[in-house]
């Protein structure tokens, strides 16, 4: 995945997060002469990294580009250990709530700011959103990873795990072992991240030329896998505006998953479908109508004042 082709408003850069697990984030300006908006700081999920905003692989501009466009400041982080932020020699037992802490400290130096999240970097959103909720001004969630509160606790065992692999209802979960740092294979990628019909599958081979080695822990807890993952106090305490947005071809986000993932944190819900979009599933921010989704983001941030 390559770097955005119009950088016009001066992209650049900067490190952030906490001292053990210092972050990467590309900033992407608000264009000039245009009224500014909120910031929005856009975390990817597990096994990518912010590349995933700021291009697409066929070579279209990413959403960070698009949403500065729109006058928003926008900081695509990279999770610690992953792109370009520094290494970590513990990456397979990287916690969620470590990562969690290192964006809540970028969040805390320019917010208030909208936390754009995906997938894994879900239970982090909730997570920050309630402990410094005075610099989070809204969450939009592209199919989010719900607070550990309301995932079922599986079992910590790898053979019970594996018989519930391709229950949709938790996420399709697996068990990692925590020696060592998760690599996927194409056929992973092929299932669960570029099997909808709008993936550009013809840029398939630069898309996963992208994809990572990730925590295993990161894995479990996302599954909440012994019921150590990550959780909230109170939804009660996440009052700012939450939009949790899904597509109708991500095979571990079911229309009713997310919907109660919504409902449970009083957020509001977007089944694509409903809005006469069609077609997408987990990696909808590079898939080939990705700018209908975005024009859809914004024009909710639009509606909240942001």
């Amino acid at each position: 995945m390559h770097e955005p082709t119009r950088p016009d408003f001066g992209a650049h850069c900067l490190y952030s997060g906490t001292p053990d697990r210092p972050i990467y984030a590309a900033i992407v300006a608000a264009a000039p002469n245009t009224p500014r908006r909120t910031p929005v700081v856009m975390v990817h999920g597990g096994c990518h990294t912010g590349a995933c905003y700021l291009a697409t692989p066929d070579g279209r501009d990413g959403w960070a580009g698009q949403f500065a466009s729109a006058g928003h400041d926008v900081y695509a982080v990279d999770w610690p250990g992953h792109g370009r932020s520094p290494a970590c020699a513990d990456l397979p037992q990287l916690a969620t709530r470590a990562i969690a802490a290192s964006i809540r400290v970028l969040v805390e130096a320019i917010g208030p700011a909208v936390l754009l999240v995906h997938s894994a970097s879900g239970p982090m959103a909730w997570w920050i959103a309630e402990a410094a909720p005075n610099t989070v001004a809204a969450v939009i969630g592209i199919a989010p990873g719900g607070p550990a509160n309301i995932l079922p606790a599986l079992p910590d065992d790898p053979d019970e795990v594996a018989k519930l692999r391709d229950d949709a209802r938790l996420g399709c979960p697996v068990m990692m072992p925590e020696d060592r740092p998760v690599v996927v294979d194409a056929a992973f990628i092929r299932a669960y991240w570029a099997n909808a019909p709008r993936f550009p599958t013809q840029a398939f081979e630069l898309y996963a030329n992208g994809i990572v080695p990730e925590s295993a822990r990161l894995f479990n807890e996302r599954f909440n896998i012994g019921g150590r993952g990550l959780a909230i106090g109170d939804p009660a305490n996440l009052t700012m505006p939450k939009l949790i947005v899904t597509g109708d071809f991500d095979l571990r986000h079911p229309r009713a998953v997310d919907a109660a993932t919504a409902h449970y944190l009083g957020a509001d819900y977007v089944w694509l479908p409903d809005r006469g979009i069609h077609g997408n599933g987990h990696m909808m921010m590079i898939e080939n109508n990705s700018d209908d989704i975005a024009a859809l983001l914004l024009g909710w941030l639009h509606d909240k004042g942001l």
